[in-house]
């Protein structure tokens, strides 16, 4: 029942963004119990999304991402159990197996562990990934042994990889994407947007190679050197080579826990699996709209840690939750609202010119996301239109992204 007491210990496991803010969202809302949060990596929780960006483009020190320093863990009185990788949960007695054989039981447990990079049936001591810190520190350490104007071939033209290749343009490196599809983020954004924004890489000053073949990755001497081999026996060479081709969530510990797992963790409304068991972030899956769906993005983890400990403590609904994300690449902002499918229609609804536009996907003539190209006020002006369902028609009549009104919703 909801309605957490001083007597209860919530067990978070998993020490990213959605296990931290779980922990700053339950004091939020009153939690006075105990609270411990466990973690797989031996660093307190850090903040994902500017490994890609600041860190990896030089312009902050690593531990610039650090979310719960020593201050905030006192201040939210935080057991953090770190190093510590889970192996099993018991659902019954809410009780977390560590891989050290230490159990921890509490009275509720959180599951927040997030998902790992898909990796390439490659060589992996050829080639480097940027998704946890001891990545982005192995990666950073190679590029600064390079000279100006050094080939690092990224593979994955999509967010993460545009975003990685943004931040080596940035220390003056010369980033080659190799994307397998025929226009980057045409699988995630579909054939219409991925055409409008097929020009954005090359405008940004990168080169971006599609419908590439890879085989093969060699190493090539004693300098670190590597050869991307591909399908049609050609070959590029490169002083070091980026994966990001996705992800998959960590959910192998979860084995004989008797909860629903189908890509993630299946969890309800109040993202509950278990009415003492929740689970929140990139390892839930979540019902929006018709489908049920898993979302690797910061705003839908924070989202998720708010709605959990409203719950938790008061029983009450969160507010009306609309999936977020945006992407800083090639010297433009992306930013999507909602969750569409490739293949929903899109209209183009805002157009200034000067390469900044607003497109309104829908789906069965109901409004099923938006996406923006340096829009971010008409985008969120828009948002409306996702909290409710919205015929096309009314969207286009009512066009909020034209409204003059100085302060958008948030």
């Amino acid at each position: 029942m909801p309605g957490l007491a001083p007597s209860d210990h919530v067990v978070v496991v998993g020490a990213g963004l959605a296990g931290w803010r779980t922990c700053e969202e339950l004091r939020a809302a009153g939690f006075a119990g105990r609270l411990t949060l466990i973690g797989d990596e031996p660093y307190p929780p850090y903040d994902r999304p500017p490994l890609s960006k600041q860190v990896m483009s030089g312009k902050w020190t690593i531990e610039h991402a650090t979310l719960a320093t020593a201050d905030k863990v006192a201040a939210l009185r935080v057991d953090l159990v770190l190093g510590a990788p889970a192996t099993h949960l018991d659902v019954e007695s809410t009780s977390v197996t560590l891989g050290e054989g230490r159990v921890v039981t509490g009275t509720h447990v959180v599951i927040a562990t997030g998902a790992r990079a898909k990796r390439l049936p490659l060589h992996r001591e050829f080639l480097f990934e940027v998704r946890r810190r001891e990545d982005v520190t192995r990666l950073t350490d190679r590029l600064s042994a390079l000279a100006p104007g050094d080939v690092v071939a990224v593979i994955g033209g999509g967010f993460i990889g545009a975003e990685v290749a943004t931040a080596i343009l940035a220390r003056g490196l010369r980033p080659i994407v190799l994307e397998a599809a025929s226009r980057p983020l045409v699988g995630v954004l579909g054939e219409e947007v991925s055409r409008w924004l097929e020009d954005v890489p090359s405008e940004g000053g990168v080169e971006v190679r599609t419908l590439q073949r890879i085989v093969a990755v060699e190493a090539v001497g004693d300098a670190g050197d590597v050869d991307v081999l591909f399908e049609d026996a050609t070959r590029l060479r490169a002083r070091a080579v980026v994966v990001g081709v996705g992800a998959q969530p960590n959910v192998e510990w979860l084995a004989g826990s008797g909860l629903s797992i189908d890509d993630g963790v299946v969890v309800d409304e109040h993202q509950l699996c278990r009415p003492r068991v929740a689970a929140v972030g990139d390892v839930a899956n979540f019902a929006w709209g018709d489908e049920h769906v898993r979302i690797e993005h910061w705003q839908v983890a924070a989202d998720h840690a708010g709605a959990l400990a409203r719950y938790w403590m008061s029983g009450e609904d969160g507010a009306a939750f609309v999936p977020y994300f945006w992407s800083d690449q090639y010297g433009r902002k992306i930013q999507v609202l909602g969750h569409p499918r490739r293949d929903d229609e899109v209209c183009r609804v805002r157009d200034t010119g000067a390469g900044q536009w607003l497109g309104l996907y829908s789906r069965d003539g109901v409004v099923s996301g938006l996406v923006a190209l340096n829009q971010p006020r008409a985008l969120m002006l828009s948002r409306g239109l996702l909290v409710e369902p919205t015929r096309l028609e009314d969207a286009l009549a009512r066009a909020p992204w034209d409204a003059t009104s100085s302060s958008p919703p948030r």
